[in-house]
């Protein structure tokens, strides 16, 4: 395998883990910021638990309606609810004509959260197995559990809707649920699930960037250093054609000062060195015959 192709396969296994890190810290602020929206916009209700949005987010505690074979739930919106569930439970209204309207579209199949004193778990989620309409005005109200095989202290529930001050009321309409944010949200309230989901991550994060700051600050340093030697080095190729340029300058003047010389001296420039060494001869010859006489 060639180094291109090991360089190429290193730069996507980095951007691979940057992405899910990324990814993985995007879920931490997302649920983070979702605890926070519900603790400020939320409002309770008479039984301390937060609505937003005309909606409370509730948590099954019991399997009291899990998959059991013995209940058919294939035609109903809502199908068997896992305990840890988180459920969206649509509230009954306030005003009493919008409360009207609300009892008048529930059906045999629809799972309602509700109060009942006469139970362990005072606060119930449970499947509408019969509706009956009173002469009198509001209704009574059947609910049950679709696990039969659960072990519940009694198997049916019945509200009377027109009693007002009653123990046992309706809270609303189940709309939704989902195993997996309520699987997160228990693990958040544990100490466990912090120091898992959300403390180890985040070291995990805080070093992976310590150490992409050192090597952004390293790769930095080591550029400047390079930028610096290539400096040094342009500096003193500048100096060593400075020199050069003086060298050749020097030796261009001494060329023109050795054609500037006399003709005669040019002469004697020219002339072997026996030539010069015989004209000598003479004259010493002439001056001996001039003492002479």
């Amino acid at each position: 395998m060639s180094e291109e192709k090991i360089k190429n396969k290193k730069t996507i296994a980095k951007k691979a883990l940057k992405i899910i890190g990324n990814i993985f810290l995007y879920l931490i602020i997302a649920m983070a910021l979702f605890v926070l929206i519900i603790s400020i916009m939320s409002k309770k209700d008479r039984d301390g638990t937060a609505t937003i949005f005309g909606h409370q987010l509730r948590f099954v505690q019991s399997d009291s309606m899990e998959k059991c074979d013995l209940t058919d739930v294939s035609d109903f919106e809502i199908k068997s609810i896992r305990v840890k569930s988180c459920i969206f439970v649509d509230v009954v209204p306030e005003s009493e004509e919008k409360k009207a309207e609300w009892y008048k579209d529930l059906e045999v199949g629809d799972v309602l959260t509700f109060k009942y004193v006469y139970s362990k778990q005072e606060t119930i989620t449970h499947r509408i197995v019969n509706i009956e309409e009173k002469q009198s005005g509001g209704y009574i109200i059947t609910l049950e559990g679709d696990n039969k095989n659960a072990e519940t202290d009694l198997l049916q529930q019945t509200i009377d809707t027109s009693l007002e001050d009653s123990p046992n009321y309706i809270i609303g309409k189940v709309t939704g649920q989902s195993y997996v944010l309520g699987v997160l949200v228990y693990a958040f309230k544990t100490p466990v699930g912090i120091v898992c989901f959300i403390i180890i991550p985040c070291l995990i994060i805080i070093a992976f960037e310590v150490i992409r700051l050192i090597r952004v600050f390293g790769k930095d340093k080591k550029e400047k250093l390079q930028a610096e030697k290539k400096k040094q080095d342009d500096e003193i190729e500048a100096l060593k054609r400075q020199l050069a340029e003086l060298q050749n300058q020097n030796h261009q003047t001494d060329s023109v000062e050795s054609s500037e010389l006399l003709p005669e001296e040019a002469e004697l420039d020219r002339k072997p060195d026996s030539t010069i060494e015989t004209s000598i001869e003479e004259t010493e010859s002439e001056k001996e015959n001039q003492e002479t006489i």
